[in-house]
């Protein structure tokens, strides 16, 4: 029997979503000429040991087949609901990797740095998840142990509980860590933004611009 390969770090990217508020499949949306999705990808690349895009179809899965590298594996969802939190199932139940983190499509500032410490701190825990002094919580940009991610996620579909906290309150041992330490490495919050709206679109392309003229400096 061969036996499958178990790596330390797995990346889970929610692609499936429907996308009502932006009125477009965001992952497919081309920002300053490169589709959405990719943005993402290059930034967890350097520092996954395998990246998985979970997708609702058939056919998002042909359209992305021609955009990423053939070594990001792309997995259609297990249940036909379009839910996060069956895209996170989903994710966890193919990586390989002993954690897992969990990111939505449209977050194309993801900071290396604050991902890499959520990894380093999660050795040992069932998840590490950011936490707002409001106490919001980051479940879609943090790190679970992927088994039993998995296992919880199951648990809470089964008893069509579909939001992410329904799989987060079965979980023991969660550090949840504070914004407040996140923001010594990305000043801005730059690695939360998302886009949901045009103007969010417009607001995360200028971002991108300047970033990419102070690498030029």
């Amino acid at each position: 029997m061969m036996k499958i390969k178990t790596l330390n770090r797995s990346a889970i990217i929610i692609s499936g979503g429907l996308s009502k508020r932006f009125g477009k499949n965001k992952s497919l949306f081309e920002v300053l000429g490169k589709p959405l999705i990719t943005y993402v990808i290059h930034e967890i690349n350097q520092i996954v040991d395998e990246v998985i895009v979970v997708v609702a179809s058939e056919e998002q899965k042909k359209a992305l087949t021609n955009l990423v590298s053939s070594s990001v594996r792309i997995i259609i969802d297990e249940y036909t609901l379009r839910s996060p939190m069956v895209g996170a199932l989903t994710g966890f139940k193919y990586a390989l990797g002993e954690y897992s983190l969990l990111l939505p499509c449209d977050t194309p500032l993801i900071s290396r740095k604050v991902i890499s410490l959520l990894f380093q701190i999660a050795h040992g825990l069932e998840a590490v998840i950011p936490k707002w002094p409001n106490n919001y919580i980051e479940p879609l940009q943090a790190v679970y142990k992927t088994k039993v991610a998995y296992k919880s996620s199951l648990e809470a579909i089964k008893s069509k509980k579909m939001r992410m906290k329904n799989m987060i309150i079965q979980m023991k041992n969660i550090l949840y860590i504070s914004t407040t330490i996140i923001q010594n490495l990305d000043p801005t919050f730059n690695t939360f933004l998302n886009i949901n709206t045009p103007e969010d679109l417009k607001r995360i392309e200028k971002k991108l611009v300047d970033l990419s003229n102070i690498d030029r400096v």
